[in-house]
């Protein structure tokens, strides 16, 4: 992974951040060191009497799990010898603003997108007291993602703002972290990096959302050029990329979107309905008899055979489509007085998800160049400067139609379609000589994969 990620020029941050027991310290360390030497960039951690052991010399983060919410907290991980401290998501604008302020020699992390913990970020304990399962260990029972009945003083149930009994409801299930219009501000503020939370998420999820701050970030490109802010965020990504969709977050899993504390208490916090995915909103229940749904849907929404589809934390798929009748894979049926009032949202579109491709590939100049005993061949990837070169001894045999040899070369070079790379500009400096294809693309081979 290490190899394959640095040949994109893409950092590997390891999470050794669980808290540790005392004869676990030894692997800990000597994991520590595995990591350092297949060249890992940075550890991420939250037991700080890891720093008491002989670590290798490699560059240390400090895990929201340690609670970073204030200046004093930050200078202190900072005067222990941490790089980058990844802030609490509980923090809003002002408070990220004030740490930078306060501590202007620490890279700040800060959470952009993805699941919320209802407590505060390392000091969750209702895990361990309940279930004597450990958050801070990796082993959190998520009972933030459970139903409860809300009771006052007299075991009498609380109303909700509709007037109904909070019975059963998922109270403590925050939506999930959606910052996407505010990243130019977070830069403003002092972050360097964002993270995105991806806990148990799979390979659609992280192609579709990566992509979409991707492209967010990107087009942030102007402000950041012009010197906006005081930190020194690194927004551009080299590469060419590739993609067959449009991203959407609302497309993978996706239980509604709030901004946290950013700018105060967002309201709503919670979706009391389900702790599962609700996707996108594709329309109303107008009617629902056995497995049939008429529905009103929202303009410009097309389902699928297969696409699940949900109402509050009723779940289900399409059988098929016939205008404004759904056929599903199961019977449901609404509260009285509920049918008419059912929101639905789409959880799984199987045609965005069947068209999920993004490709990246890192551009390179070319130069041929012949030597006195043959030829030399580099490419430089843009915009790292790295360079892949070598020579070879071979003849200069004058080639009977000069113009078709140098579009050979230029061909063959170029010819870039198994390897990370793809080609930007090709130089050659070099009379035309003939050289057979076999050998031009075995010195392509060589150059770019050395262990081929």
């Amino acid at each position: 992974m290490v190899t394959y990620a640095h040949t994109y020029g893409v950092q590997v941050l390891v999470t050794l951040n669980t808290l540790l027991h005392e004869d676990e310290y030894q692997q800990a360390v000597a994991l520590a060191h595995a990591l350092y030497k297949i060249g890992v960039d940075a550890l991420i951690i939250q037991d700080l009497h890891l720093l008491d052991y002989d670590l290798p010399p490699v560059r240390l983060h400090a895990s929201t799990q340690c609670d970073n919410r204030t200046p004093e907290q930050v200078a202190y991980l900072r005067d222990l010898g941490f790089k980058r401290v990844v802030l609490a998501r509980e923090l809003g604008i002002d408070e990220i603003r004030a740490i930078h302020e306060a501590v202007p020699d620490i890279e700040l992390e800060a959470f952009i997108h993805g699941a919320l913990c209802v407590s505060y970020s390392g000091r969750c304990y209702i895990s361990e007291v309940l279930a004597n399962r450990s958050a801070n260990r990796g082993a959190c029972a998520q009972f933030c993602r459970m139903a409860y009945d809300v009771l006052d003083a007299s075991g009498n149930e609380v109303l909700d703002e509709q007037g109904r009994p909070i019975h059963q409801r998922y109270v403590l299930s925050l939506q999930d972290l959606d910052r996407s219009a505010y990243l130019a501000e977070m830069i403003d503020a002092g972050v360097t990096t964002f993270k995105i939370e991806g806990r148990l998420k799979d390979a659609d999820y992280v192609t579709n959302i990566t992509a979409y701050y991707r492209n967010a970030i990107d087009n942030l490109s102007p402000a950041l050029s012009s010197g906006r802010g005081s930190s020194s965020f690194e927004g551009r990504s080299g590469g060419v990329f590739t993609r067959s969709f449009s991203p959407d977050p609302e497309k993978t899993f996706h239980r509604g979107a709030t901004d946290y504390f950013l700018h105060g208490r967002t309201r709503p916090l919670a979706n009391w309905d389900t702790p599962k995915s609700i996707g996108e909103y594709v329309g109303e229940v107008l009617e629902a008899r056995g497995n049939t749904l008429r529905v009103r849907l929202k303009e410009g929404v097309i389902l699928h055979n297969g696409d699940g589809l949900t109402i509050g934390a009723e779940g289900f798929s399409v059988n098929g489509v016939e205008g404004n009748l759904i056929r599903i894979n199961k019977t449901i049926s609404f509260p009285s007085g509920e049918v008419g009032r059912g929101s639905l949202f789409r959880n799984l579109d199987v045609e965005f998800t069947k068209n999920l491709y993004s490709e990246r590939r890192i551009p390179v100049d070319i130069i041929f160049r012949e030597t006195e005993d043959g030829f030399e061949l580099q490419y430089n990837a843009v915009p790292s400067g790295r360079e892949w070169a070598g020579s070879f001894s071979f003849p200069h045999e004058p080639a009977r139609n000069a113009e078709k040899a140098l579009e050979t070369i230029r061909t063959q070079l170029t010819k870039l379609g198994d390897t990370p790379y793809i080609a930007r500009a090709i130089s050659i400096e070099s009379k035309p000589y003939f050289i057979p294809l076999s050998i031009l693309n075995e010195w392509r081979r060589r150059i770019l994969n050395p262990q081929s």
